[in-house]
């Protein structure tokens, strides 16, 4: 690598010399993808000069998900051009740049989910510094509690499929967007939701959640596709719901996650079907290709229309609002470009009158960031959770998990993020590491 002048001149122009008169610096990049704990992960370590602050060292975490090797050499190869040795307080400069820059090639991709996990990092810095959760830095609360809903997925859900011998190599099923079935046991929220429904909506409730997520029309696309869906086939995709109206009543509220099986046809009568049910929404029935084709549905469906964390740019959510394609809009902070993109998607939403939603199905700091935007936005409706993550994934990669108590999570309390990757995790022999620094 050159000099400290030589790449602040390759990564900047005269307009970009703010980014780099300040400090703290960025001192090193660092990422690990945790194969053994969670393969489609990216976690990010952003260190600084800045010494320790309130006692640790001044270093900011992040993640994203999805194409993680792609993700990490995007951050080593191209982005740390701008970031080694730049102001590490400049988060919406870098964020501009990055993303500019990006435009020149298809910034949507890994692009996109690279900028996000820099985002978080950087927001984690700063409320370090300033010993202050980012909630505050974002405008201070909105609410005491954060309220969340369980999405029904196991604890293998997005995890390594693991042998007596140990993590197995990569995995032959787990496609993106392929719910897992699950098996029986313990936290298997997708198995119970389809075998044990009225049981599981029993148990979440007394646990204090008082709405559930299902994918149950999954194995139905795997078995017949997207294109027409039978009454008979749909009958038995919609009996985990009817189970649990018959236990629960309404003291359950209800979503069902299509994960954009279904084509409209299919997916008109989906939601034909599930009106008697009376969900919160449905969710990714159809794949949100065609703003056209999803106002239609939204049109015709007669219920709430959720979507959705597959759209990955500010544009694209200003185009489903104008269109009025959706009841709700949800965001994923890792996905969209971190929590200064996912601020802005969720006020241009309150714009409309249009609530939003935080997703998280994968990693923990995708969760702490919705926490904190949702802490500070009015407009946020629910953060989705995974129990089974929480209760058994979060705790092997992160110093302190959140606890679910009534159906809310507490706001963060501790300066930045509120939480911070486990340091072992971080070592230089583990095949998914990798680290650049400033010379």
């Amino acid at each position: 690598m050159t000099s400290n002048v030589d790449q602040t001149f390759r990564a900047s122009s005269p307009t970009q010399e703010h980014a780099f008169r300040g400090g703290p610096r960025i001192t090193a990049i660092e990422t690990l993808i945790p194969h053994d704990i969670m393969g489609g992960l990216l976690m990010l370590r952003l260190h600084t000069d800045g010494g320790t602050v309130g006692g640790e060292p001044l270093i900011g975490h992040g993640e994203t998900y999805y194409v993680p090797q792609a993700v990490a050499a995007t951050l080593h190869d191209w982005m740390s051009r701008r970031l080694l040795g730049a102001d590490a307080t400049a988060i919406e400069s870098h964020w501009r740049f990055l993303y500019e820059r990006g435009t020149a090639f298809g910034v949507r991709g890994c692009e996109l989910r690279a900028i996000s996990a820099i985002d978080l990092a950087l927001w984690d810095i700063l409320g370090q510094l300033t010993q202050k959760p980012i909630w505050k830095l974002l405008g201070g609360p909105v609410r005491d509690a954060i309220p969340v809903y369980n999405s029904c997925g196991g604890p293998s859900y997005g995890r390594r499929p693991y042998s007596s011998e140990g993590p197995s190599e990569p995995p032959s099923s787990g496609w993106p967007g392929h719910g897992d079935l699950g098996r029986p046991g313990p936290l298997e929220d997708n198995y119970n939701s389809v075998h044990h429904p009225g049981d599981l909506a029993e148990e979440l409730l007394a646990e204090g959640y008082t709405a559930m997520k299902l994918w149950s029309l999954d194995r139905i696309y795997k078995n017949t596709g997207g294109h027409r869906v039978s009454w008979t086939d749909l009958e038995e995709g919609l009996q985990p719901f009817r189970a649990i109206r018959d236990r629960v009543g309404l003291k359950m509220e209800v979503m069902l996650d299509g994960h954009g099986f279904f084509t409209l046809p299919a997916a008109l009568r989906i939601a034909e079907a599930m009106r008697e049910l009376k969900p919160l929404w449905l969710e990714d029935v159809i794949r949100p290709d065609c703003v056209d084709t999803i106002a239609d549905f939204r049109d015709r469906a007669g219920v709430p229309i959720a979507v959705s964390e597959m759209l990955v740019s500010r544009e694209e959510y200003r185009l489903i609002l104008q269109r009025r394609a959706a009841d709700y809009a949800m965001i994923d902070p890792t996905w969209v470009g971190g929590i200064s993109e996912t601020r802005r998607a969720a006020e241009l939403a309150q714009a409309f009158n249009i609530p939003a939603l935080m997703h998280d199905c994968t990693g923990p700091l995708t969760l702490f960031a919705g926490l904190h935007v949702t802490a500070s936005c009015a407009n946020v409706t629910y953060q989705e959770t995974v129990r089974a993550h929480i209760k058994t994934l979060y705790p092997m990669m992160i110093d302190e998990p959140p606890t679910v108590v009534k159906g809310h999570i507490a706001l963060p309390t501790r300066p930045g993020l509120g939480v911070r990757l486990l340091d072992e995790l971080f070592t230089p022999d583990h095949p998914g590491y990798r680290i650049t620094r400033l010379q």
